[in-house]
């Protein structure tokens, strides 16, 4: 069926009075309403329908109009009944999407109905359409698009949604699933060492939002298997230590001596910084063979301070070292779910992006959405139902996804590169998780927040949920997986053993060496 928006929008009892002046004039009404008709009409039996079907069928017609909206309604608002919150019920925000607001009724449910070719069911009942909209729209992962204005972007968007696996897995491989319960192991042991080593000091740890880790590990592989050669990443300090670690492949031996207070800061520009605002470079090899630039830029202020330095920094190196091919150099963005809806820095970055000037070949945006501020709920912190609001200024899609469904996070991070890459836009994702400790380590959360800390205190780690799936899935045994902790165990004995640590290897740019010199 043709994207015919008012068509979903209208009343049934407008359509139905529409239909009537098609059958007895078909120049009355206007040319899109006079296409659609004309396609019902040739879906019923190929010849038009008579003047009596029509006064006996009314409600039949009424009710496929009611199935088509419905649809409809699912491609719209089904991401506002996605399950994405991992640590309770999420709010009910009204999507709409019961029978009753459409004209339906449960005698209907056992009914077939035309309309389910729409998402390619045929001879489909009303709850088997049902039960498939709401696995594509309403499970861990929600997707807003239909904002988005241009066909072409939202068509792709929506075939890519619709067109995709629906096991639980998302049809991930048996090795893209090993290699997400690595980058776990490697988050979560990564947070308890510094958490039993370093015990009341300030690390603004990852804690509850771990997937992160496999997002951008998956990001980076999806990217580079493109045409992306470097990847300039800008965070604020939550997480950070574990990304310069897991991703950017920062010794443990250089971030030990910044705890220990032994490390020796470059001063060339002042007097350093927190480690937590610390830049790093770095090249890694990808799993295909592919040597990719990583750049962590220096975060200059507070939080989302960091946004308008990536994107210039992107801009420089995209005109200078790629003769302005953005799909070569990708940036991302990580932000604090509060801070994206709080501070105004974020919304001046995304609205400037689409200028000339300011042009970067679209940011992939990655929110660790912790569902709290500092100590401020988010209901107390934004008027906007998302965190990503600021998504709407650019007509950028948005996936809403659950942080304890790593499969869905993949996912939809690498439909996020490939979005950035066809159309070269702003792609947002919403990771919805939590954060293990308080605002730092130093502060006690249950004071402010008693409730969701008992829930919290309960929760198993993102490692844990995921390992325990894979094994009842059986696509690995109990077995394997101890021997895959054990041997990450070792490995990370080894990589603790300072005489071993080896940093790898950097060779600075053109516009760096300037800087050098």
């Amino acid at each position: 069926m043709k994207d015919y928006s008012y068509v979903f929008n209208a009343h049934p009892s407008y359509i139905e009075s529409l239909y009537r002046s098609y059958r007895q004039d078909p120049e009355s009404v206007e040319e899109g309403w006079r296409l659609f008709f004309e396609g019902f009409d040739f879906g019923s039996n190929g010849h038009a329908v008579s003047d009596e079907t029509v006064q006996a069928d009314s409600q039949t017609i009424t009710k496929e109009f009611g199935v088509l909206s419905i649809i409809h309604g699912f491609r719209s608002r089904g991401h506002l009944l996605a399950t994405t919150n991992p640590i309770k019920q999420r709010k009910d925000r009204k999507p709409h999407l019961d029978l009753a607001d459409y004209g339906l009724e449960e005698s209907d449910l056992n009914r077939v109905f035309k309309a389910g070719e729409e998402i390619g069911m045929q001879n489909a009942t009303l709850a088997q359409i049902l039960e498939r909209l709401r696995v594509i729209y309403c499970g861990n992962m929600g997707v807003e698009f239909a904002h988005i204005e241009n066909k072409e972007k939202r068509m792709w968007m929506r075939e890519q949604i619709e067109g995709r696996n629906l096991s639980p897995d998302f049809g991930l491989d048996m090795d893209t699933k090993k290699r997400i319960l690595d980058k776990l192991n490697g988050a979560v042991i990564f947070e308890k060492f510094l958490h039993t080593k370093y015990v009341g000091q300030k690390r603004f740890s990852l804690e509850g939002g771990e997937t992160t880790i496999a997002a951008l590990d998956a990001i980076i592989h999806e990217a580079t298997a493109d045409k992306v050669e470097e990847v300039v990443i800008g965070m604020a300090h939550r997480g950070r230590l574990n990304v310069l670690a897991n991703i950017m492949g920062k010794t443990y031996d250089q971030i030990f001596n910044e705890f220990e207070g032994t490390a020796i800061l470059d001063q060339s520009f002042g007097d350093g910084d927190v480690k937590y605002h610390l830049g790093f470079s770095s090249q890694i090899q990808t799993e295909a063979g592919k040597t990719v630039h990583l750049k962590l830029v220096p975060n200059p202020s507070h939080l989302e301070a960091v946004n308008p330095v990536l994107e210039g920094f992107t801009r420089a190196k995209a005109d200078v070292l790629y003769k302005s091919d953005y799909s070569k150099i990708l940036p991302i963005l990580i932000h604090g779910d509060s801070a994206m809806a709080g501070q105004g820095v974020v919304y001046e970055t995304v609205q400037m992006s689409q200028l000339d000037g300011y042009y970067t070949g679209g940011t992939i945006h990655f929110v660790i959405n912790n569902q709290i501020g500092f100590t401020t709920n988010f209901d107390d912190a934004r008027s906007s139902t998302y965190c990503t609001a600021a998504a709407g200024l650019v007509q950028a899609p948005v996936f809403h996804v659950n942080g304890d469904d790593p499969e869905a996070v993949v996912f939809a991070a690498r439909l996020a590169v490939a979005y950035r890459q066809k159309f070269n836009n702003d792609v947002f994702i919403d990771m919805v998780c939590y954060r293990k400790h308080g605002h730092n380590e130093g502060d006690d959360p249950k004071f402010t927040q008693p409730q969701m800390y008992e829930l919290i205190d309960r929760h198993p780690n993102p490692r844990e949920i995921y390992l325990n799936r894979l094994i009842e899935r059986k696509d690995i045994d109990a077995k394997a997986g101890e021997e895959l902790e054990q041997k990450f165990w070792g490995e990370l004995q080894e990589r603790l053993d300072m005489v071993k640590q080896k940093v790898l290897p950097y060779n600075y740019q053109e516009p760096e060496q300037q800087w050098r010199n």
